[in-house]
């Protein structure tokens, strides 16, 4: 981080600040009022600012990014309309992973332990064929396991198991997935 006593300042560079600022407004103009089947649009406006983006992948212009360089996209997932993807740091969806709306997947926290409430980040990670469903939280540096389920309104504060439906406040492993052919 740029600075670590946020009251006396920014926690990121001008630098970063700008880039920040012309993305919002290119996601104001070109993003958020895109028609909502221009998947291929939206993955390419994401890639001119840095994103990581795969094949078929499905970001409805709903979606609010933070920073679209902090994230990695993998094949044919899908980002709802509604959700917030809060990347100041990175934020990877995994393979046909699907993140409801409403979700906020939130990278950065403070440390209210020190003075100054320093800005720090952890990734997330949700991983292959994961779901994380309706208005869920999910905590920086949490990974949500292969083929995961999280069921609406969790709030995910931990690393969640692959092939376990998952949910509560705080989110827990419940049951296994099994899945019908």
């Amino acid at each position: 981080m740029h600075n670590i006593d946020t009251y006396k300042g920014a926690s990121f560079s001008l630098g970063n600040r700008l880039k920040r600022l012309a993305w919002g407004m290119f996601y104001v103009v070109f993003f958020r009022f895109s028609p909502r089947p221009m998947h291929a649009y939206r993955a390419f406006i994401l890639r001119c600012f840095g994103a990581k983006v795969g094949k078929g992948v499905h970001v409805y212009p709903g979606v609010k990014i933070w920073a679209p360089w902090n994230l990695i996209l993998d094949d044919e997932c899908g980002i709802a309309s509604g959700v917030e993807l809060y990347s100041q740091g990175v934020i990877t969806v995994g393979y046909r992973a699907i993140v409801s709306q409403g979700t906020y997947v939130c990278t950065g926290t403070h440390d209210y332990t020190k003075v100054g409430h320093p800005l720090y980040t952890l990734p997330i990670t949700i991983m292959n064929k994961a779901w994380v469903a309706a208005d869920c939280f999910i905590h920086p540096g949490v990974t949500i396991g292969e083929g995961a389920v999280i069921g609406a309104r969790s709030v995910v504060t931990k690393n969640m198991p692959d092939w376990m439906v998952c949910a509560g406040h705080p989110c827990k492993p419940l049951k296994e997935r099994v899945m019908d052919n």
